[in-house]
């Protein structure tokens, strides 16, 4: 709910509502992550042809497998996975029109975010 607040003031709908963005900064929050905690290009390189060489998931349960594996990430790497998403979200509040501007300056529907 909080997420969902904080998207609604930061986007127009176009844009808080656009599953393939939603899906592009997700995935590369998740790049981000793996690559915090050092996974190198050429691992990631080697999931990405394993994954979309499988036959396509369902959504919700993938959603509990994401939510499932950061979980334990974050219990391996001593991280509050609570704390974490809270002190993200107060970040974002504060730069809404850095994020806002970032947003209008990439091409419409490039998954790369500028």
């Amino acid at each position: 709910m909080r997420v969902a607040e904080w998207l609604t003031a930061c986007f127009p709908p176009s844009v808080r509502g656009d599953r393939a963005e939603r899906t592009h900064r997700f995935l590369e929050e998740a790049l981000e992550l793996a690559q915090a905690n050092g996974c190198t290009k050429d691992d990631a390189i080697a999931l990405v042809n394993y994954v979309f060489d499988r036959p396509i998931g369902e959504p919700d349960l993938e959603v509990g497998g994401v939510m499932v594996t950061l979980a334990g990430l974050c219990g391996a790497s001593g991280i509050n996975m609570d704390d974490a998403g809270d002190q993200e979200l107060k970040r974002n509040w504060d730069r809404i029109e850095t994020i806002r501007a970032k947003q209008a300056s990439k091409p419409h529907g490039s998954p790369l975010p500028q």
